[in-house]
């Protein structure tokens, strides 16, 4: 039997959904419950946070990007081995990709109608009244499931706010369980820069942000009527294993520079047999020898683009391990680093391992932002010609040229064509798009 969970939801993104969950992650763990968590989405940021705040790795959901089978391994492997199960939302509760209609578009409510989950839905209360009730309303009736199970009203500033709050959501959805009115969370923000949140590697101040946040959110609600709400999921499947790994031995970049890999896609190539090397390449660790396959996840090189361009045993020995024949693999910051050179902010140019004929710049950021479906033009290190993966693209940096033979073809989540993306040369390969599941 596996744990029971729910889905911490909201109207809308900025409601304060990420800081409830932090809270709530740390205040039952501190509770004695093992807890486990996941986020809705393509994310590797929010992640992070959560299993700092419960102390177990976060797994990303994603209906649209992960195949049934996929999305149902990490279900059940969530619930393996915990109490209770809390995932947290991408953006508002129906907001997902634009798709063809009857397509799945990756949203909250579509995974909360896979799982089974209960939704509890967080309401930023501020500048309303009776107003808040009537959001509640809509979001409980606007269409046949998912119902939602419990509310918390969010930056409530007085209690004579939190009592009319309360009446007028008893009096428009008596079925709804409240439970509570969270003031607002003053002094304990989470920065942010232009992927999202400042990660939490970098916060010297983590411990007691998600002490002081999990405090103040046990004060206010319920818990023990929020826990009584989960349920356990309808979803049941084996380990899954998103990609098949790149060699048997994989030299996988680890520090704040290379952070955005998937939990769920290295624990799948351990599933696999394949054995993950981690090395840092902001320390200058250089990849291990022995290993058949290097992997450069994204993050922020960005930031430390002087650092890593100085960087000697890094660069040296990426160039060894293509050199010696090692299949070597980048995604989106790590596709810049396997380029020739990124331009920074100020308009410096920092030369990187020159393997792939890529020139990038951060000079005038533009976004890139969405789903891609992403077709292997040749066989190489990922697969088979033909073969077909779904990822995301999100990134700030303008592309000044590519220049030799893409790795993909791509269309976005609406199916429009969006021509090459990336490039390979032999066994060296990388792009902007961060590979979630094989179709």
């Amino acid at each position: 039997m596996t744990a029971p969970g729910l889905i911490i939801a909201a109207p809308a993104s900025g409601s304060g959904k990420t800081s409830i969950t932090l809270g709530l992650l740390r205040a039952l763990r501190r509770r004695g419950l093992k807890v486990a968590s996941a986020k809705v989405g393509p994310d590797f940021i929010d992640p992070a946070f959560h299993a700092a705040a419960s102390g177990r790795p976060c797994l990303s959901l994603d209906g649209w990007a992960m195949r049934p089978p996929t999305l149902a391994g990490l279900v059940s492997q969530l619930g393996q081995n915990a109490d209770l199960v809390i995932c947290e939302g991408v953006m508002g509760l129906f907001d997902g990709a634009l798709t063809a209609p009857g397509q799945p578009d990756g949203s909250t409510a579509a995974l909360a109608l896979a799982t089974g989950w209960p939704v509890v839905l967080v309401i930023d209360g501020r500048g309303m009244i009776a107003s808040a009730a009537a959001v509640l309303a809509g979001f409980h009736h606007l269409r046949p499931g998912p119902g939602i199970a419990g509310v918390i009203f969010n930056r409530i500033r007085s209690p004579r706010a939190a009592n009319a709050i309360a009446s007028a959501s008893r009096a428009a959805c008596p079925e709804v369980v409240p439970l509570g009115m969270v003031p607002p969370l003053s002094g304990l923000e989470l920065e942010s820069r232009h992927l999202g949140l400042v990660q939490a590697s970098e916060r010297s101040d983590l411990e007691s942000l998600l002490e002081s946040t999990a405090d103040r959110v046990a004060d206010a609600l319920d818990l023990e009527a929020l826990v009584a709400l989960a349920r356990p999921a309808r979803l049941v499947g084996a380990p899954p294993c998103p990609l098949a790994p790149p060699g048997q031995r994989i030299a996988v970049a680890r520090d704040v520079a290379f952070a955005f890999a998937y939990p769920a896609m290295l624990e799948g190539w351990r599933n696999a047999g394949a054995e993950i090397l981690p090395f840092s390449p902001l320390a200058d660790a250089a990849p291990d020898g022995t290993a058949d396959a290097v992997y450069l996840p994204g993050g922020y090189p960005e930031l430390h683009a002087g650092r890593l361009a100085g960087n000697l045993g890094f660069l040296s020995g990426v160039r060894a391990a293509a050199a010696r024949g090692a299949a070597v693999f980048g995604e989106c910051g790590g596709y810049i680093v396997l380029g020739r050179g990124l331009e920074d902010q100020d308009g410096q140019r920092h030369a990187f391992l020159g393997l792939l004929g890529l020139e990038s710049s951060f000079a005038a950021p533009r976004l890139h932002l969405g789903y891609r479906r992403a077709t292997l033009v040749a066989a190489g290190p990922l697969g088979a010609a033909g073969a077909v993966f779904r990822g995301h693209e999100f990134h700030y940096s303008r592309v000044l040229s590519e220049q030799g033979e893409p790795l993909f073809t791509a269309s976005g989540a609406d199916g429009a064509a969006l021509g090459g993306r990336g490039l390979a040369e032999g066994r060296v390969c990388g792009s902007f798009v961060h590979l979630i599941d094989r179709e």
